[in-house]
């Protein structure tokens, strides 16, 4: 069975900060305004950093990203795609261009 090796996290106030905007986005109560504004914005919701550029995560969350060493960017690269693939799929269904891959 697949196991992920331990990463170690650099930047633990950062890293936790930048987290709990991302599952801010993604709470059950708040998903749907998050997915009608990536929509919006024409982006495609696995791009993260394009997220990240329109503030649709919080005009600080991209200098706090750009501030994570690279070990911790892509930890939060992966806990981001996490919660776009726990989205609900009626969810999924509904916003189907934000979640196509074309």
């Amino acid at each position: 069975m697949f196991e992920q090796a331990a990463i170690a996290v650099q930047d633990e106030q950062g890293y936790a900060e930048l987290h709990a905007r991302i599952d801010a986005a993604f709470d059950a109560r708040d998903v749907e305004v998050f997915l009608s504004r990536v929509g919006r914005s024409k982006l495609r919701i696995r791009d993260f950093e394009g997220a990240l550029r329109r503030g649709l995560m919080g005009k600080e969350a991209a200098g706090l990203y750009q501030a994570l060493p690279v070990s911790d960017q892509a930890l939060t690269r992966e806990r981001y795609l996490q919660q776009v693939e726990a989205v609900p799929p009626e969810l999924r269904q509904r916003y189907l261009k934000v979640y196509a891959y074309y």
